[in-house]
C-alpha cells in the first residue's frame, strides 16, 4: 500500500523538527518511534517522551492512501540524511513493514501500531493565552536559559520560570549560584498574572526550533501543561510543579560601586584567565583599584594568569572572587557592546545589567579563593 511520494527534503525537515526529543534508550520501545499520519495530501509527524510532545503538519505530498503508523525515528532520519538532496522518496506500507524507496536504494523498517502510541492532549481551557514574536522569545530564552540548574535535587530549579503579567513576559532561571532575569513586551496584555516552570528539555527544544524572525509564537498556559504553536509546529509540554524562589529578593537594589565595561575586551580577558583556573573550582579573582581591573587566576600547579583592563573607577580597593564559567556564560549570551557591573563588597553578590535597560539582570554569588 503506497502511502506517499515526495522529496527527501519534504520528509526530512518535519522529521528533524520532532525527532530531537526522542530518547535513544527507553523503557517503552514505541517511544523510540515517530508517529506518521497521512490524510489526503497532509502529512503529520508526532514524537513524544511522555513529558514533551511535538507535532508538525505539512501539505503537498502526492498520492497514496490514508494511514497511521509508527516507525523508528532515528533510523528513518539517518536514512533520509544519507540520501542525495532533492531525491524523490516513496513510502510503502506492507504487512507491518515500511519500505522507503529512493532511486535504487530500498530500506525496510519495522513498524508498531499507531493505536499504541501515547499522546498528550492539548488542554481545552487556558489560564493565559499570549502572543509574542519568535525572535523576541528566542533571544529572551538565550539571555536566561544558561542559568538553569542541570540535575539539582531542588527539581524546580531544573527549569525556567515564565511569568505573564499585564503586558510583560518575564523569564527567570537560577541554579542557586547565579540568577538571570529578562523581560519583554507582549503584543497584548494578559488579564491575570500567570506563572509556569518550563522543564529544561522543553527550553532547549524551543531554543533549537524557534526561528530568528518576527513570525508569531502563540503560548497557551493551562494547569500543568503549556502549548507553543509556531509555523507548522505544535509543542505540548508538562510543567514542573513546585514553588520557584522569590527572585525579586535575590536581586540587589543598592550596590554603591558601578563600573561600565566594554563587553568584548572583558570577555576576552576572562577567557584568557580561565585557561589557568583549577578544573574543579574555576575561580578567578577580580581586583578593583583606581582606574584598573586586575583579573587573576591560579591553579594547583602554582601557575598564574593575570590580565589588566583600564576602567573608569575611583574608590576603595575591592578584591572579589567568582566562578569564571558564570561570568563567561552571561557575557557570551549578551549582544550589547557595554555591560554595567554593580558591586558592594567582597562577600556580596554582584549585579550585571545593560545600560539604560531594566529588562535584563544577572546576579552572581562570589566565591572564596
Amino acid at each position: 500500500m503506497l502511502l506517499l511520494t515526495t522529496t527527501r527534503d519534504a520528509l526530512l525537515a518535519p522529521l528533524q523538527s520532532v525527532a530531537g526529543i526522542v530518547e535513544k534508550r527507553h523503557t517503552l520501545p514505541i517511544l523510540s518511534n515517530v508517529l506518521i499520519e497521512k490524510h489526503g495530501d497532509q502529512l503529520t509527524m508526532l514524537a513524544t517522551d511522555i513529558e514533551i510532545q511535538i507535532r508538525t503538519t505539512t501539505g503537498g505530498h502526492i498520492g497514496g492512501e490514508d494511514a497511521s503508523i509508527t516507525v523508528g525515528a532515528r533510523k528513518l532520519q539517518d536514512i533520509l540524511r544519507a540520501l542525495p538532496d532533492s531525491t524523490d522518496v516513496s513510502l510503502t506500507l506492507d504487512d507491518k513493514r515500511l519500505t522507503v524507496k529512493a532511486g535504487r536504494s530500498r530500506f525496510q523498517l519495522q513498524t508498531l501500531p499507531a493505536a499504541d502510541y501515547p499522546s498528550l492532549n492539548p488542554p481545552a481551557d487556558a489560564a493565559a493565552r499570549l502572543t509574542i514574536g519568535q525572535r523576541t522569545f528566542k533571544r529572551q530564552l538565550a539571555q536566561v536559559s544558561y542559568a538553569m540548574a542541570q540535575q539539582d535535587i531542588r527539581y524546580y530549579l531544573n527549569g525556567l520560570l515564565i511569568i505573564a503579567d499585564g503586558g510583560e513576559l518575564r523569564m527567570v532561571a537560577t541554579d542557586g549560584h547565579r540568577l538571570a532575569y529578562a523581560a519583554s513586551d507582549l503584543e497584548a496584555p494578559v488579564p491575570t498574572r500567570t506563572e509556569a516552570i518550563l522543564p529544561r528539555k522543553t527550553v532547549l527544544e524551543l531554543a533549537r526550533q524557534l526561528a530568528d524572525n518576527d513570525d508569531p509564537l502563540e503560548i497557551v498556559l493551562a494547569g500543568n501543561q503549556a502549548v507553543f504553536r509556531f509555523g507548522s509546529i505544535e509543542l505540548v509540554t508538562k510543567l514542573i510543579d513546585g514553588k520557584f524562589p522569590d527572585y525579586e529578593r535575590v536581586i540587589p537594589q543598592a550596590h554603591p560601586k558601578l563600573i561600565s565595561f566594554e563587553r568584548q575586551p572583558l570577555l576576552a580577558a576572562l577567557q584568557r584567565a580561565a585557561i589557568l583556573t583549577n578544573d574543579k573550582f574555576r575561580g578567578v579573582r577580580m581586583v578593583l583599584e583606581d582606574g584598573l581591573l586586575r583579573i587573576v587566576s591560579t591553579n594547583a600547579e602554582q601557575e598564574e594568569a593575570m590580565d589588566e583592563l583600564e576602567i573608569d573607577y575611583q574608590g576603595d580597593k575591592l578584591d572579589i572572587g567568582f566562578n569564571v564559567t558564570y561570568l563567561l556564560d552571561v557575557l557570551n549570551n549578551l549582544s550589547s557592546d557595554t555591560v554595567e557591573w554593580r558591586f558592594n563588597d567582597g562577600n556580596s553578590s554582584a549585579l550585571i545589567t545593560l545600560p539604560g535597560n531594566d529588562k535584563f539582570k544577572y546576579v552572581v554569588m562570589p566565591m572564596r579563593i
